[in-house]
């Protein structure tokens, strides 16, 4: 099972704060049938986004797991008009390992109509965007038709697998299993403890390749 949007990476953003806590974070999912990790740090206004710092880090993490994991270097891409002129200038800065999958987070406080050309913006220059957790969006919980649209225009949706479980509450678990039933990124089997796995088929055959 591959997990496909994780801050597991020390120091970089709001995820891991030290290598122990990303080490004890490894181990956690190797216990939940985790094979494979695609390290996904924020790209937003806050948190600057190197593609080269965050190889580093998944080179040196890779040396300290060993064989028990297997690493790609991703991004939780915010979507923001800066952050999409860059990444069509540079579609496979931001995607996951060499494929054209990209990990697209939206904002809590505003969506706007213009969602729809940027995703297809995107499309248009080679990138497959996958909307991570909008059944957690509490814009998205009220209007979640939004989601199934973009879909339909070729995107994907990546659900938190403990949103399946309730986890999150019976609203994000209805627009969850809503967005399952289309077209869906999203189908992982969550472990014995409440994580908050993103675990994603679609993507992963291609995240292999770093």
């Amino acid at each position: 099972m591959i997990d496909i949007h994780s801050h597991i990476l020390p120091g970089i953003d709001d995820g891991s704060k030290s290598w122990d806590m990303t080490l004890k974070m490894c181990h956690l999912a190797i216990q939940d049938g985790i094979t494979h990790i695609v390290a996904t740090p924020h790209a937003d206004e806050t948190h600057a986004y190197s593609r080269d710092l965050v190889r580093h880090l998944v080179t040196e993490l890779d040396h300290k797991i060993g064989d028990q994991l297997a690493f790609s270097v991703g991004c939780d891409f915010h979507f923001s008009f800066e952050n999409i002129e860059d990444a069509i200038a540079h579609p496979r800065r931001y995607t996951i390992a060499a494929t054209p999958y990209l990990l697209v987070e939206l904002s809590d406080y505003g969506i706007p109509p213009q969602v729809s050309d940027g995703l297809l913006r995107l499309q248009a220059a080679g990138m497959i965007p996958i909307i991570t957790h909008p059944e957690r969006n509490a814009i998205l919980q009220r209007r979640p038709e939004r989601v199934l649209e973009w879909v339909e225009a070729g995107s994907l949706a990546q659900v938190t697998a403990s949103a399946v479980t309730g986890f999150w509450g019976d609203t994000a678990r209805r627009v969850a299993m809503l967005t399952r039933s289309q077209r869906e990124a999203g189908n992982g089997i969550p472990g014995k403890r409440p994580a908050h796995r993103h675990t994603s088929a679609s993507a992963c055959s291609p995240a292999a390749s770093r």
